[in-house]
C-alpha cells in the first residue's frame, strides 16, 4: 500500500547522456551554496573574545569575569547575539518572496546573480561595521542574498539536470553549502590568533569573495530550457536542451517541457494554484520537508559548534579545530549522498540518515545528563569527550547524506512548471523561518532545557521518519515534467490529482 509500482513511478525515460556542459554548468550554479553554507560556519567567529568584547561586552564579562557563578548551559545566553547571529535569516525569509517573482518573470539565473551581488554587499559592510546597527544591515543584506540564491539554485539545478542524475547533480548546491561551512571554519581557526580586530573582520569580510564568484559565475550561465519555453522562444529553448543532453534526439523530453510551459503559461496567480486541491501533495511536502530538516537539530551543532564544544569541556582552540573537523565529516558525506541518491533513492536515505540521527543525539544527551546533569557543572574526561565529538560527527554524517540535501532536492523535483518557483520560494522561507527561531532561541533553550533539548530534536526526528515513511513517495529517475504519475501511484496522494 505504502509503496507504490515501480514501473508506472519511473515513468519515461529520455535519450541523452550527462555531457561535460551540463557538469560545468551545474557546478557553477551550484556555488550559490558556498555564500548560504559559509554564512552558517562564520557564525563562530561572532562568539571570539574581541567580537564580544566590541559589540557584546555583557556577554563578555558574564564569560570573564561571572564564570564560577554561572549555568554552564547558559553563559552564552544573550538575546542580542542571538538577535545578530539570527538577522540574517530575517530578511532569507521574505527575500524568497520576492525572488519567485523574479525566478518567473526573468529567469533562474537572473535571481542568481542577483543573489551574489547582494551577498557581496553585505559581506563588506558587514566587515567594515562600527557599530551593531551597521552589523545587523550587513546581516540582513546578506539574508536577501541567500534567500535569493536558494530559492533559484536548486530549481536550475533539477531543470538542467538529466532524469537519471538529477538527484546526484543538485546535490551539488548541498555539496557547496558543507564546502562554504569547512571554508568558513578553516578561515575561523586560521585567523583565530590574529591581533584586534581582524580575528573577526577577516572572516566576515572573506565572504564577499564568495559572493562574488555566485555572482560571476551566474553571469556566464544560460537559463533553463524550461523558463526559455515560458517566453516562447521554442527554437532556442531546443538548441539548448540539444546542447545539454549531448544528443539531437530530444523530440520527446521537449515535448514534454512545451506542454509543462504551456500549461504554465495559463496560470495567471501561482501562489493560489499551488493551494488548490489538484497541488495539495506538493504544497504539503513543500512545507513539512523544510519543517522537519530544521527541527533535526542540525543547525544547533553547525551554527554553535565552537559554542558546543567548549560547553563540554574541550579549550578554545580545540573548539575550533572540533568545528573543522566536523566540516571536513559534513562535505565527505556529502559525497556519499551524490553517489548514492541516483541509485538507492531518496527515501532509502531519509530512513537511513534518520535511525542514525536518533541513535546519535539520544546518547550524545544521555552523556551530557550523566556528566552535567541540570546545572551544567561537570566534565567529560579525554575518552568521553572524544567519543562524544565522534557522535557528533556521526550525526552530521547522517544530515549529510539525507535531510541535508534531499531537504532542497525533493521540494525542488515535485512541483511542476507552473508552480515550481513558488513551491520552491515557500520551502526556502520556511526554511530559513524555522532556522531563524531555532537560532535565535538555541542559547536560551540551551540555558532553560538543559541536555534536554537534544531529546526535544530526537522526538522531531522520529516524527519525520513516520512521515517520510507514509507520505513522500520515490521521485528517483521521474522525468521533472512528468511526476505526476508519482502521485496518482501514491496510495494517499491519488485522490487529489486529477487524471491525465
Amino acid at each position: 500500500m505504502i509503496q507504490e509500482d515501480n514501473a508506472q513511478r519511473e515513468g519515461k525515460k529520455y535519450g541523452g547522456k550527462v555531457t561535460p556542459f551540463v557538469l560545468v554548468i551545474c557546478l557553477v550554479a551550484a556555488t550559490g551554496g558556498l555564500i548560504f553554507g559559509y554564512d552558517v560556519g562564520v557564525t563562530g567567529a561572532t562568539t571570539s573574545n574581541e567580537f564580544l568584547r566590541k559589540f557584546f561586552p555583557s556577554v563578555y564579562i558574564k564569560m570573564k569575569c561571572e564564570l564560577d557563578k554561572e549555568d554552564g548551559y547558559c553563559k552564552y545566553d544573550s538575546q542580542m547575539l542571538t538577535l545578530f547571529t539570527s538577522s540574517i535569516y530575517m530578511a532569507a525569509m521574505v527575500a524568497p518572496i520576492f525572488a519567485s517573482s523574479v525566478t518567473t518573470a526573468y529567469g533562474r539565473r537572473t535571481s542568481m546573480i542577483l543573489g551574489g551581488l547582494v551577498f557581496f554587499v553585505g559581506s563588506l559592510l558587514g566587515s567594515a561595521a562600527m557599530n551593531i546597527q551597521m552589523l545587523i544591515i550587513g546581516r540582513l543584506l546578506l539574508g536577501v542574498g541567500v534567500g535569493f540564491g536558494n530559492q533559484s539554485v536548486p530549481v536550475y539545478l533539477s531543470e538542467m539536470a538529466p532524469t537519471k542524475l538529477r538527484g546526484a547533480l543538485n546535490i551539488f548546491f548541498q555539496m557547496a553549502i558543507t564546502v562554504g561551512i569547512l571554508v568558513s571554519s578553516l578561515v575561523h581557526y586560521s585567523t583565530s590568533n590574529l591581533g584586534g580586530d581582524w580575528g573577526w573582520r577577516f572572516p566576515l569580510g572573506f565572504a564577499a569573495i564568495l559572493g562574488l564568484i555566485m555572482a560571476l559565475g551566474s553571469l556566464l550561465l544560460p537559463d533553463t530550457p524550461n523558463f526559455i519555453l515560458t517566453k516562447g522562444q521554442n527554437g532556442k529553448a531546443k538548441e539548448l536542451l540539444q546542447k545539454i543532453r549531448g544528443t539531437e534526439e530530444v523530440d520527446d523530453e521537449f515535448q514534454e517541457l512545451f506542454k509543462a510551459s504551456e500549461a504554465a503559461k495559463k496560470v495567471e496567480n501561482p501562489w493560489k494554484s499551488i493551494t488548490e486541491r489538484r497541488h495539495r501533495p506538493q504544497f504539503v511536502l513543500c512545507i513539512l520537508i523544510p519543517f522537519f530538516q530544521q527541527l533535526t537539530g542540525i543547525n544547533v551543532v553547525m551554527f554553535y559548534a565552537p559554542v558546543l564544544f567548549k560547553t563540554l569541556g574541550f579549550g578554545d582552540r580545540a573548539a575550533l579545530m572540533s568545528a573543522v573537523l566536523t566540516g571536513i565529516v559534513n562535505v565527505l558525506a556529502t559525497l556519499v549522498a551524490i553517489l548514492l541518491v541516483d541509485k538507492l533513492g531518496r527515501r532509502f536515505l531519509f530512513f537511513q540518515g534518520a535511525i542514525q540521527m536518533i541513535i546519535c543525539q539520544t546518547t550524545v544527551a544521555v552523556m551530557i545528563g550523566l556528566r552535567y546533569g541540570s546545572t551544567g557543572e561537570g566534565f567529560f574526561t579525554t575518552t568521553e569527550a572524544n567519543m562524544a565529538l565522534f557522535l557528533i560527527c556521526a550525526y552530521v554524517a547522517a544530515f549529510a547524506w539525507s535531510w541535508g540535501p534531499l531537504g532542497w532536492l525533493v521540494p525542488s523535483e515535485i512541483c511542476p512548471l507552473e508552480i515550481r518557483s513558488v513551491g520552491q520560494a515557500i520551502n526556502v522561507s520556511l526554511n530559513m523561518t524555522l532556522t531563524f527561531a531555532i537560532n535565535q532561541g538555541f542559547l536560551s533553550m540551551l540555558c532553560y532545557m538543559k541536555f534536554g533539548l537534544f531529546f526535544f530534536f530526537v522526538l522531531f526526528q522520529i516524527m519525520m521518519t513516520i512521515f517520510i515513511y507514509f507520505f513522500v513517495p520515490e521521485t528517483k529517475r521521474v522525468p521533472i515534467e512528468d511526476m505526476k504519475r508519482v502521485w496518482k501511484a501514491h496510495w494517499f496522494w491519488q485522490d487529489f490529482v486529477p487524471d491525465y
